[in-house]
């Protein structure tokens, strides 16, 4: 029953650009305490002066080391950021500071599919089309893998906590691997380029 479902301390990656619907997201669902503890970077958490090494370890050590799952709020964007990409691999990397967090992305509603006809269409869990070729590459490498699932907005606190506890019992599922092979971004995508292959 869903009202037994436990509570996870979720890490919320996303675009800068998206901070308004971040923050929409994390009042909206965290104020039932039944639903998450958001550990999302906040403007300021990390020295933009600090070195990329740095910057890495602060990110895995500060934040990802203290959650279970990571939700990837997808905008238009969000494929584009390094931030991004290295915060889903560092949340599926099992070290000795960092047990393997649980992964999932959810569109929000200001997504859009890549509409040039370069890329495939695919369908989130809950039935909204979306494209690989913009949603970030880590994450649908790990969809791919069965290790992580896209949806749509969540309707309820109800469906997003089953999300949220169907992603932390598969962390650690020795049947479904997380795919970390992809080189990490060592930079942020063009503002001209709208989509990679997938």
């Amino acid at each position: 029953m869903l009202h037994n479902i436990p509570k996870h301390k979720v890490f919320v990656s996303f675009h800068n650009a998206d901070g308004d619907d971040r923050e929409e997201f994390e009042n909206t669902f965290s104020s039932d305490v039944e639903t998450f503890v958001s550990r999302s970077v906040q403007d300021g958490d990390i020295d933009p002066n600090n070195k990329t090494e740095t910057t890495r370890q602060v990110i895995r050590d500060r934040f990802i080391s203290q959650s279970s799952v990571t939700i990837v709020l997808i905008g238009q964007n969000t494929w584009k950021r390094k931030y991004v990409d290295w915060e889903i691999g560092y949340s599926i990397k099992k070290t000795s500071q960092n047990t393997r967090s649980g992964l999932i992305g959810i569109l929000l509603p200001s997504y859009q599919p890549h509409a040039l006809g370069s890329c495939s269409y695919s369908l989130s869990e809950n039935g909204t089309v979306y494209t690989p070729c913009n949603v970030p590459p880590r994450l649908y490498d790990n969809i791919q893998a069965g290790f992580a699932k896209i949806y749509s907005y969540p309707t309820s606190h109800y469906e997003l906590m089953a999300w949220i506890h169907e992603a932390f019992q598969k962390r650690n599922n020795i049947h479904v691997a997380p795919n970390n092979n992809r080189t990490y971004f060592s930079s942020n995508r063009g503002e001209h380029q709208n989509y990679w292959q997938a």
